[in-house]
């Protein structure tokens, strides 16, 4: 099992930036993508964006790629989200999620076997 814990977000100023943490613990030689979905009020679960701890390799999903910045830390086993120029539309609740799934692909839920409790993230105008 590999457990993750999601740290950041909060109450935010619209224009301003976020960043998130999520950190891995447990058996987490089997982590081969760690990425980032999130889930507005009212909307589905959307995946944002990914990264490869074998080779940095990146997933975007549907954020727009010049705000949304994903990093690895391959000794503390984190993953970091840094979001940029926040929007109203930014608002959700910010899930990290664990693979342990060699794929092309990696925008599915159902690709990740391993889910944290959620960050809100909140932006105000």
């Amino acid at each position: 099992q590999v457990q993750l814990a999601e740290s950041g977000g909060g109450l935010v100023q619209a224009g301003d930036s976020a960043s998130l943490s999520c950190s891995a613990s447990g058996r987490t030689y089997s982590v081969r993508v760690m990425g980032w979905f999130r889930q507005a009020p009212g909307k589905e679960r959307e995946f944002v964006l990914a990264i490869s701890f074998f080779d940095g390799s990146l997933f975007y999903g549907t954020a727009p790629q010049d705000r949304f910045i994903i990093s690895k830390d391959d000794v503390k086993n984190t993953v970091s989200l840094r979001i940029d120029n926040l929007r109203a539309e930014d608002t959700a609740t910010y899930y990290c999620a664990a693979s342990a799934f060699w794929a092309d692909s990696y925008s599915d839920e159902r690709m990740y076997d391993f889910w944290g409790q959620g960050t809100q993230v909140t932006v105000s105008s």
